[in-house]
């Protein structure tokens, strides 16, 4: 059994500290205070004690939280996650997450939404990279299904439409078939759907200038054909020959410029 024989006020507002038998014990919120009734002459048991402790530890966690939740939306796994590192209890993170989410704080739905909203608008991710994010933040398939109609067709053709002639600029140097192919599997690692990206590219039609194909398969040939001097006359022709029709030149035209660089070289 022990006596409050003092409560005075920290510097820190809402908080207050509490001394038993004389002597400084602990410190306590305005929150712990008032659900406790504590006030001076008051016996305190050591069960009490263990209860205010107790007490005292939820309501660290739920300030840590709102710290947390102070500078943008979090989803539950990533407040749990963030409370783990305060070595917290398993009872008291289980009453601190109910507490958040009594107060709203915490909704995974919301919070995905949002969080869609925000990609959608601000990023160049499709629906199926926005799906894997949400998913390494905890949130679960349904809700993540929920959230991904605030990402609707029309804003996904809208977003695309402004990526491709980025991506057709940024593999100019590429023959027409490769900087289509190239494009489109750019835009599948951003997560968006391959129809999607097909019925979107054949809108944008790719500007072959033939003069300038013929530059750059004439550069590309040349290349090629000094890196595989290696390999005797037919060998090196052929393997050369298979180097740019992967790389998307008509084959004829390989033929016609292989023709003329092996006849120099």
């Amino acid at each position: 059994m022990a006596i409050i024989t003092k409560i005075s006020t920290q510097k820190k507002p809402g908080y207050f500290n509490i001394f038993l038998d004389g002597q400084y014990s602990f410190s306590v919120s305005e929150e712990v205070l008032i659900a406790f009734n504590l006030h001076k002459g008051q016996e305190l048991t050591k069960e009490v004690l263990s209860e205010i402790t107790a007490a005292k530890e939820v309501d660290f966690l739920y300030q840590q939280a709102l710290g947390y939740l102070s500078y943008q939306l979090r989803s539950q796994a990533e407040i749990e996650t963030y409370l783990k590192q305060k070595n917290s209890t398993e009872i008291a993170l289980k009453q601190v997450l109910q507490k958040l989410q009594a107060n709203r704080l915490i909704d995974d739905l919301q919070y995905a939404q949002s969080f869609v909203r925000t990609m959608a608008k601000t990023s160049d991710k499709g629906p199926k990279v926005i799906r894997n994010l949400l998913r390494q933040k905890g949130i679960g398939e349904n809700l993540i299904d929920k959230a991904l109609t605030e990402f609707p067709l029309e804003q996904q053709q809208q977003n695309l439409t402004h990526l491709i002639p980025k991506l057709m600029r940024k593999y100019q140097n590429e023959s027409a078939l490769r900087q289509k192919q190239k494009v489109k599997q750019a835009l599948l690692v951003k997560g968006f759907n391959s129809s999607l990206i097909d019925s979107l590219l054949a809108q944008h039609q790719i500007q072959v200038d033939p003069s300038e194909q013929l530059e750059l398969l004439k550069k590309q040939a040349l290349k090629a054909w000094n890196k595989n001097q290696r390999y005797d006359g037919y060998q090196r022709l052929q393997k050369t020959k298979q180097f740019l029709y992967r790389k998307g030149f008509d084959l004829s035209d390989i033929e016609q410029v292989l023709n003329t660089i092996s006849t120099e070289n």
